[in-house]
């Protein structure tokens, strides 16, 4: 049977346009994607496929990525305000996940009351971060530089601790660099949702639905010990490890303890 997808938007509190599209059918799911993803670019459409025959699958792209757009100046407030605009276009009270540092920003979500019905995260990267660097300024000094290449060298390397390679394999596959140099600026952003990407317990123990905290098995040490100290602030419990995943998680692994936790 073929499914339809329908492309939409809905309008934030500032006024700005969120483009969101729709899969499937069922309860609804709100989709919240990391750092440079959007609909065209990221895991969300594989996710919400997977997810298609027992949900509706909102995927959105957040301010600044895609055909969203992007209002100044920037406040964490305001990427919560258009996942409550993207949750109230369904018109349910949902059921919403997010990966990576959009799990960032679907804690920051049910933290300040957006209604969820139940709330799943993978890999918030809540990691730590280098004493001695500033990610923050670093960042917009590169963005004020028109820089933007250089930005996703940074976060890829000295942020998120990639190889030094990275970078040159990354230039080679310009399919997949240029559209990353577009989306750049809003690693800003992503920044800033993240808090200092240092688990802080008593701020997401205000997390006030049912939540299931996921993670790899093939995690590096300190998102594994991430996953753990925010399934601790949230649940009280240790979170589920989903054997042989890393931090790009198989939808075909994912589904199962997504349906398995909504129903």
């Amino acid at each position: 049977m073929t499914q339809t997808v329908t492309t939409q938007t809905v309008t934030s509190k500032d006024g700005t346009t969120i483009a969101y599209e729709t899969l499937g059918a069922g309860p609804a799911v709100v989709l919240v994607d990391g750092a440079m993803c959007y609909r065209e670019f990221g895991p969300a459409r594989d996710v919400a496929k997977a997810l298609s025959d027992e949900y509706t699958v909102y995927i959105y792209d957040r301010r600044g990525r895609g055909e969203s757009g992007n209002t100044e100046p920037y406040e964490v407030q305001r990427e919560v305000e258009d996942l409550a605009a993207v949750i109230e276009a369904t018109g349910e009270h949902p059921f919403v996940m997010g990966q990576s540092s959009g799990a960032g920003l679907a804690l920051e979500a049910a933290i300040a009351g957006v209604p969820i019905q139940k709330l799943a995260v993978y890999e918030p990267p809540y990691i730590g971060v280098s004493k001695n660097r500033d990610y923050l300024s670093d960042l917009r000094k590169l963005l004020a530089e028109g820089r933007n290449g250089a930005m996703i060298d940074y976060f890829m390397v000295k942020m998120v601790g990639g190889p030094a390679f990275m970078p040159i394999m990354m230039r080679l596959m310009p399919k997949v660099f240029t559209p990353l140099k577009a989306v750049a600026p809003t690693l800003i952003n992503d920044t800033q949702v993240m808090r200092g990407f240092e688990t802080d317990s008593k701020h997401l123990a205000g997390v006030r639905v049912p939540t299931l905290v996921m993670g790899g098995s093939k995690a590096k040490p300190n998102m594994l010990a991430a996953v753990a100290s925010v399934a601790q602030a949230v649940t009280g419990k240790p979170p589920v490890i989903l054997e042989g995943q890393t931090h790009q998680v198989s939808p075909a692994a994912l589904a199962p303890e997504l349906k398995g936790f909504f129903r």
